[in-house]
């Protein structure tokens, strides 16, 4: 059951920095619980793979070419999902970056609330 409540709550920070962010689009909020849910069997099984290869650049910029993968994630996510398009890579990034803030402040909300 957290694991459902956590995919929609995914989905709602998807819906609403789509509607922020005019490079990134989402069609409807069926859309976003799709794009929470491929973003994160993404980050299940892609993602990690792409952190060991690119382990070597990632260590000389200190971490932060995570966030180009995390992008990478997004862009592929987008390629998969009709009616979810991101514009570029810049987007694709920042989307990434403010997708994390959102989850991580509506997961402490949950904690809070002991859901």
């Amino acid at each position: 059951m957290n694991l459902i409540i956590r995919l929609l709550l995914n989905a709602i920070a998807v819906f609403a920095l789509a509607h922020l962010l005019s490079g990134v689009q989402v069609d409807s909020y069926l859309t976003a619980i799709i794009v929470a849910l491929v973003l994160a069997v993404l980050n299940l099984l892609v993602k990690p793979l792409l952190v060991i290869f690119t382990l070597p650049v990632t260590i000389l910029t200190l971490g932060l070419f995570l966030l180009v993968i995390n992008g990478l994630m997004i862009l592929l996510a987008d390629e998969f999902i009709n009616g979810f398009s991101v514009a570029n890579i810049w987007w694709a990034i920042l989307f990434s970056i403010l997708l994390s803030v959102l989850q991580s402040l509506l997961q402490s909300l949950l904690k809070e609330d002991n859901i």
